[in-house]
């Protein structure tokens, strides 16, 4: 009998930290709208700024986590998101705040890739991913409860994500420095292509990551373009308060950790397709409901829905990203791909809701979110039939016998299993 797996404790808190600016993206833009003098469009691009910082980080940090470590890189990221955020929920000067913002963001994205590198190592990814998701989601919708109640003011989000960053830091300790040179094993299976080991520096399934890449902005564009105003839409269209927004959101957040709880129960027996396909359509008529809410029945119901599916079907993105490359660096550049349509969304939403309103911007992303389900599915059913090679690293500290190593960035061996 085996021993049971211990759960990467640091990846997942690593994941909530990082993940914690999007989940608090409406409060955070609808409190710059009402706290500094901004309008609804400038407080949306500051959004969109702090996010596109996010991916930025992702991005320029996908292959360099191994090289510069993990337990550098984790503590870096975390100081830039408490000063950052820290800085700017401190102050009044919009300037002063932008660029708080934007350094915020990176940092962000720094912890988010070193989480995706960690995450995609894993023997079972999609497990760790659906824990962490567990964590912002709870997070996020208990500070959906609190806020409301601490007064006016754009600060007290961006602080709830600086203090989140500066309570992570401890748990960084267990993460690992620099790693050595890798070493391939190849493991070839029915099916498989020769099991050919896998290159230094070389991406793997090259033409599925590309594609699952550029449909992941669009994905998350259609997501947060409604996130991101959907509290304009408690407030505006269905008459709400913020403490009732907040409520719902609470609310929607807790009703997704029923999603996330699920998601994990099923793990790989569904495989990829059916859960991205099926569950981005469906998510794709949340979406429209929740923008034509005009009362809290609608508007509930629509945002509960949504919460529900949403973190099912990232959780099995992610992992179909980690199953492209088990040295994590797909995982990472898919996740900053998704940054890109995450950081658009406040600014497109906005656009689109004084453009057409809210029903009609809905729609629009109903379609768009219809569409990009078709490529997603493809890649995952392509997946579902390639084998990933068995990446060896050599690590700076000693093996430890029956022990997940979730210490290190890239661990010993993958298996391959499988947002805001």
């Amino acid at each position: 009998m085996s021993a049971p797996r211990s759960l990467p404790w640091p990846l997942v808190a690593l994941f909530t930290a990082g993940y914690l600016a999007p989940y608090l993206l409406p409060t955070t833009v609808g409190r710059l709208d009402t706290g500094l003098p901004l309008s609804v469009t400038q407080a949306g691009a500051i959004g969109s700024a702090l996010l596109l910082s996010s991916a930025a980080a992702g991005f320029l940090l996908a292959s360099r986590v191994e090289r510069i470590g993990a337990r550098t890189l984790a503590r870096l990221g975390l100081t830039l998101a408490f000063l950052g955020y820290g800085g700017a929920a401190l102050t009044g000067l919009v300037p002063a705040v932008v660029v708080g913002a934007l350094i915020g963001g990176f940092g962000s994205g720094t912890v988010t890739a070193v989480a995706a590198g960690g995450i995609a190592g894993q023997q079972d990814p999609h497990r760790v991913t659906t824990f962490g998701l567990l964590g912002v989601s709870a997070l996020a919708g208990a500070l959906y409860l609190t806020i409301p109640h601490l007064g006016p003011g754009h600060g007290q989000p961006l602080a709830a994500i600086a203090l989140t960053a500066l309570a992570v830091w401890p748990l960084t300790g267990r993460l690992s420095g620099r790693t050595a040179p890798a070493r391939t094993l190849p493991r070839a299976r029915t099916g498989s292509r020769g099991g050919t080991p896998i290159e230094r520096g070389r991406l793997p399934h090259l033409r599925a990551g590309l594609l699952l890449a550029a449909a992941m902005p669009c994905w998350s564009l259609a997501q947060n373009s409604l996130w991101g105003v959907s509290g304009r839409i408690g407030r505006d269209q269905a008459h709400l308060t913020e403490v009732s927004v907040g409520a719902v959101f609470a609310v929607a957040l807790g009703a997704g950790l029923i999603g996330v709880v699920a998601a994990g129960a099923l793990g790989p027996r569904l495989g990829r397709a059916v859960p991205i396909g099926v569950g981005t359509a469906l998510i794709a008529g949340c979406i429209a409901l929740s923008a034509s809410a005009t009362d809290l029945t609608s508007f509930a119901g629509g945002e509960i829905a949504w919460n529900v599916i949403y973190p099912v079907v990232l959780s099995y993105v992610i992992g179909l990203a980690a199953s492209l490359d088990p040295r994590g660096r797909w995982a990472v550049f898919v996740g900053s791909a998704a940054s890109l349509g995450t950081a658009a969304g406040p600014l497109a939403g906005s656009m689109l809701a004084a453009w057409a309103g809210f029903p009609v911007m809905g729609e629009v992303l109903a379609v768009g979110l219809l569409a990009v389900a078709v490529p997603m599915t493809v890649v995952a059913l392509r997946a579902g039939r390639q084998t990933v090679s068995v990446v060896e690293i050599q690590m700076d500290t000693p093996a430890v016998p029956a022990r997940t190593a979730y210490d290190t960035a890239y661990p010993n061996s993958y298996a391959s299993t499988s947002a805001r």
